[in-house]
C-alpha cells in the first residue's frame, strides 16, 4: 500500500510518521512502567534502540507504517501506533504497538488517534478490514476496542510469547468497510465528549 503513513492531524493528537530523529523524545515518553504491563518493555535503552531500528527497517521495507503520536497543543511526543500486518492483496492492516504515556490516558488521545488511523486506512488506503489484537487479560485494552466498537472474533489461545510478560493469549478485533460509517460516527460523538 503506498503511502502507508503520512501526517494525520487531529485537535487532541497528531500522528507524525515515525522517522529517527523522533528517537529522544519518544525514548522520555516511554519511561512510565505502567506502560509496558502488557508489552515488551521498552524503558530500557537498549531495548528502546532496538525497538526503534527494528520499528524503521519495516517501515522502510513497507512492511510496517509507524507514527510518533503527538500532543497536538504542545506538540509533545506522548506514545507510538503503527499499521502493521499489511496485506495490500487483501486490502487489510492491523492497527496495534500502540502506546501512550500515562499523561495521554483518558483523555481522548487514543480515541482520535484510532479515528485518524481508521480513516486514513478506510478512506485513503481502501482497506476493507481493519484488525486489532490484544492481550486476552488486558481488560482496559479489550474494553477500549469493544468501545470503538470492534467485533471480537475470538481468542488465539498460547498465540504467543511475548518479553517480559510470557506466554499470552491473544484476542482478536476488527471493524469492516460495511462498518466503518457508524464505528466513525461514534468516535466522533465521544471526542465531542471529552472535555477542554
Amino acid at each position: 500500500m503506498e503511502n502507508l503513513t503520512t501526517r494525520l492531524e487531529g485537535s487532541i493528537v497528531t500522528l507524525e510518521p515515525l522517522r529517527e530523529e523522533h528517537a529522544e523524545e519518544l525514548w522520555e515518553a516511554a519511561q512510565p512502567a505502567e506502560i509496558w504491563a502488557w508489552l515488551a518493555n521498552l524503558n530500557e535503552r537498549d531495548r528502546f534502540d532496538a525497538w526503534m531500528r527494528l520499528t524503521l527497517e519495516a517501515q522502510q521495507a513497507g512492511a510496517e507504517g509507524a507514527f510518533t503520536t503527538r500532543d497536538a497543543r504542545t506538540g509533545r511526543a506522548i506514545g507510538s501506533s503503527r499499521y502493521l500486518n499489511v496485506r495490500p492483496d487483501d486490502r487489510v492492516v492491523e492497527i496495534g504497538w500502540t502506546w501512550l504515556h500515562p499523561s495521554a490516558w483518558r483523555s481522548g488521545a487514543n480515541v482520535e488517534a484510532k479515528l485518524l488511523m481508521m480513516r486514513h486506512a478506510f478512506e485513503t488506503l481502501g482497506c476493507v478490514r481493519v484488525e486489532f489484537k490484544t492481550d486476552a487479560r488486558n481488560e482496559r485494552s479489550r474494553a477500549a476496542l469493544a468501545a470503538l466498537p470492534a467485533q471480537f472474533e475470538g481468542i488465539l489461545r498460547n498465540h504467543m510469547i511475548v518479553p517480559d510478560v510470557g506466554q499470552r493469549d491473544s484476542t482478536y478485533y476488527s471493524v469492516i468497510e460495511s462498518e466503518w460509517p457508524e464505528v466513525r460516527a461514534n468516535l466522533e460523538r465521544r471526542l465531542e465528549q471529552v472535555g477542554p
